[in-house]
Formats: C-alpha cells, sequence, structure tokens
C-alpha cells in the first residue's frame, strides 16, 4: 500500500524531530546537573576556605576555631546535613567528622577536588583540599600537608537539579508542540500546488489536451509536470494523426467507393455477357485501386503512429535484401533493376551502419522502388544505390521516368500530392510515407533529377551510428 507525500513526509520528520528533542533533553539534563555542581561546589569551597582561614601553628601544633556561625548557615542552605573533617596527611591529627571519604586521585596542593560518594549509608558530595603545613614553633617537625574537607547531602542539590529539569522538560515539550504544529502546516502549505494540481487535471475535459501550466508548481514537481506534457504531446500527435487518417479516408474513398456503385448498377442492370464482363472488369480494376489505396493510407497512418523500435541495422543488407523482393515487379514490366555499393564503402561484403527501426525503413525503401517501377518506361532502368556521406548514410533510388518537375520538388513527400507530369492512377501516398518514416528517424527525403539530368533521384538519409554504439550493440 503506498503512502501519501503527505503522510510520508510526517513519519520521517516527526520521529527526527523527536529524536532531536530526546537528545536535547539529554543535553540539558547534564548541562543541569552540571550548572548545580558547579553552583553547589562553590558554597563548598567557600566552606572549605572559611575552615582553612581559621587554622593556626602558632602554639606549635595545629589549632582550629572553626566558623559555626557560617557553618549553620551554609547547613541551612544545604537542606541537610553538613560533614567537616581537618586532618593532617598522615592522620595522626584530626578534628571533625572521621571516615569522610578521601578522593581516588591524589590532591594536589592549592586544588580543590569534588566527588560524589556515601557517608553512613547517605549519598554525599564531599569537597576536598590540601594544602602545606609550616610549623613556626623552633624545632619542629619538616612541614606537612593539611587536609580540610567539608561534605554535605545532596537534598537541596537534587532539587535545584530537577528543577532547572522540570522547567527544560516544559520548554522542551512546547518547543516540540510548535515545532510538530508548524511541520503539519508547512507540509499542508508545500503540497498545495500539488493539490491544485491534481484540481485542474481531474476538472479537466477528456478532449482537452493543453499542456500544463508548470510555472505555479515547485521546481521539484517541474520535471513530472514537463514528462507528463510530454505524453501529453505524444497523445496529442497520436489524435492528431488519427483525425487525419479518418479525413483523409472519408474523403479519398468516398470517389471509389460511389464509383463502384455506379458499376455495380450498370453491370446488373446489363443483360448482354460481353457488356456484363467488360463492367465486372471495370470493377476490378477500381477494387485494385481502392484496396490500393487503403493500404497506402493505412501504411502512412502507420508510419506516423506505430511503435518505433530502434536499432543498429545495415542498410546496405537491408536495401539488398528489399531490392531483390522488389525483382518479381520489376522483370514483369521488363525493368532492369541494379543495386550498388559506393566505391568509398569497399564494393561487395561492404557494411554502413544506422540506428533505425528496420521494418519502417524496410518500408520507406519498398515505396520508393515501387514509385520507380510504376513511372519508369517499360524496358527502363531503376538502380538503388547505397553510399556514406559525412557522418550519415544515403539510399538513392534512381529511375529513367519523367521525373518530378523542379518547381514541384518542395512539395513532394506531402498527403495526396502528384507531380503534373504524372501518368496512370496512383495515391499520392508514397513519398508521403517514406517522409514520415524518415522524420521520425531524424533523417530527411531528399527529391532531385536522375542520372544525366532525367527521371528521378529519390534519396533518403539516416545519420551513422557513432562507433561507440556499434560496440555496445542494439539501443
Amino acid at each position: 500500500m503506498s503512502l501519501s507525500l503527505k503522510r510520508a513526509l510526517l513519519m520521517v520528520l516527526l520521529p527526527g524531530i523527536l529524536l532531536v528533542v530526546g537528545a536535547e533533553f539529554w543535553l540539558g539534563w547534564r548541562t543541569s546537573v552540571d550548572t548545580a555542581n558547579a553552583a553547589y561546589d562553590r558554597s563548598l569551597y567557600g566552606a572549605i576556605k572559611s575552615i582553612e582561614a581559621n587554622i593556626s601553628t602558632a602554639s606549635g601544633g595545629i589549632s582550629v576555631e572553626l566558623p559555626y556561625r557560617m557553618l549553620e548557615f551554609f547547613e541551612l542552605t544545604a537542606s541537610g546535613e553538613v560533614y567537616y573533617r581537618v586532618a593532617t596527611e598522615d592522620g595522626l591529627v584530626e578534628i571533625g567528622h572521621a571516615g569522610l571519604p578521601m578522593p581516588r586521585e591524589r590532591l594536589v596542593s592549592g586544588r580543590p577536588q569534588f566527588a560524589d560518594a556515601v557517608y553512613f549509608g547517605e549519598p554525599v558530595r564531599v569537597g576536598s583540599y590540601a594544602r602545606t603545613l609550616h610549623s613556626l614553633a623552633s624545632g619542629a617537625e619538616p612541614a606537612k600537608r593539611i587536609v580540610i574537607q567539608v561534605a554535605e547531602t545532596l537534598r537541596s542539590r537534587n532539587d535545584f537539579t530537577r528543577t532547572l529539569m522540570l522547567q527544560n522538560l516544559s520548554r522542551d515539550l512546547l518547543l516540540l508542540i510548535v515545532v510538530a504544529l508548524l511541520l503539519v502546516v508547512g507540509v499542508q502549505w508545500a503540497l498545495r500546488p500539488l493539490e491544485r494540481l491534481r484540481a485542474e487535471v481531474r476538472q479537466r475535459a477528456p478532449e482537452d489536451l493543453a499542456p500544463i501550466d508548470g510555472a505555479r508548481v515547485p521546481s521539484e514537481v517541474r520535471p513530472l509536470v514537463q514528462a507528463i506534457n510530454q505524453h501529453i504531446g505524444a497523445n496529442r500527435a497520436l489524435g492528431e494523426a488519427q483525425r487525419r487518417f479518418v479525413d483523409d479516408a472519408s474523403h479519398q474513398l468516398r470517389t471509389p467507393l460511389a464509383t463502384l456503385a455506379t458499376q455495380v448498377g450498370y453491370a446488373l442492370r446489363e443483360s448482354d455477357p460481353a457488356q456484363m464482363r467488360t463492367a465486372l472488369l471495370a470493377i476490378r480494376a477500381q477494387l485494385d485501386e481502392t484496396v490500393g489505396l487503403s493500404n497506402q493510407m493505412l501504411s502512412l497512418a502507420r508510419a506516423d503512429s506505430a511503435a518505433f523500435t530502434l536499432a543498429r541495422i545495415d542498410i546496405v543488407a537491408l536495401a539488398e535484401t528489399v531490392t531483390r523482393q522488389t525483382w518479381p515487379a520489376a522483370r514483369e514490366k521488363g525493368i532492369d533493376l541494379g543495386f550498388e555499393v559506393g566505391a568509398d564503402l569497399g564494393g561487395e561484403g561492404a557494411t554502413l551502419f544506422v540506428t533505425a527501426d528496420a521494418g519502417l525503413l524496410g518500408e520507406a525503401l519498398a515505396n520508393l522502388l515501387r514509385n520507380a517501377i510504376r513511372y519508369a518506361p517499360t524496358g527502363g532502368r531503376v538502380t538503388v544505390r547505397v553510399e556514406p556521406e559525412a557522418d550519415g548514410a544515403v539510399c538513392t533510388v534512381l529511375d529513367d521516368g519523367p521525373g518530378i518537375p523542379e518547381g514541384e520538388r518542395a512539395r513532394a513527400g506531402t498527403r495526396f500530392f502528384r507531380a503534373s507530369n504524372a501518368i496512370g492512377a496512383g495515391s499520392g501516398l508514397g513519398l508521403a510515407i517514406v517522409a514520415s518514416i524518415m522524420r521520425r528517424h531524424g533523417g530527411e527525403l531528399r527529391i532531385g533529377p536522375g542520372a544525366g539530368g532525367t527521371g528521378c533521384a529519390a534519396a533518403i538519409r539516416l545519420p551513422q551510428t557513432p562507433e561507440r554504439e556499434l560496440k555496445a550493440g542494439p539501443v
């Protein structure tokens, strides 16, 4: 089951936002703990310095006058018990609460250390400080270090941390709600152009094949609109081709069918077998012409809209095959049909590759050959020649028929065009089929005079397959 774009965006973005908020909450908690420790540790250090200021060695020993009022005030602000200890580092002299745990790392003189510990089963925060103690009495022992420790319970510290965390949590929850609302509104607003596009397409009439306006859609969606417009254009072209086919069929078949109806009526009224045979022969000729016209029109429709499969093909082999298939028709009319390969290709066994649809290209060559054989005189000459030309391949069909007057050659390839000097029946669609096939291949149809300025030279030119495509195979 496919998700809507809106739901997919929310499913991706909302968990990401929750993850970021969770990480921010954890960082806020660590910051709150560090802030509380920094604030309360400064108070511990103040108590330590007050005790240090009241340590005296004037009597030759160690005397401490404890600042009871300061300790009482400190105990009040700590909202719990406060413990202290003053002792020499060797433990020979000790005043206060014995057994306060020492820090794990050795104390550095003049630098306080703070650590969490447990004292009589209760978690406490202990501040420890050491300094060198010089005796003023003569003959006293060498200088020693004295250690001062002050500890407090964590109740007030934890309450302060909890207050900070609740404030951070309230702020983060509010931020999360605001961001979620902004995200939902933003996604809804960003997808509005797609909703308008959907409504516009849904409201279109079935026959409306105008391109979609891509100016009001986001740039990320514009390639999709362009692809849709390309598809619409292809369907419009296909519809126009079908409409042209119907128009051409109704226009071109109306007269032959009316003629056939008249001839059939005439044959039915005839009682003379000879006259009836003559009428039937006329009907047969008219039917052959109508069938040929229908086939040509179907070929033109196929050339305009048939499935197009490009592949690497050898135009020399294809032209030779089509020429061989046309030999029976040429022999029937006594025409000398020949096949030549340009000297630049190396003569017999040469190859020249192009990228084309083999079926359509073969049909184009067959139409050129049929036209040449039809208009060449009995006993005339038709030649198929393949040769390379500047990044392309050219296949030319030459005949010694009447040709096409120079002033009319520009119209060759249009539907139902027949030269003013054309003789015999014809639909005027043969060259139109060739021109349509060439347009689809990116090639061109050329019409010129035949050899020596007589007859007609009808040539098709196709782009040649690059060498890298020759190695890659079919495209």
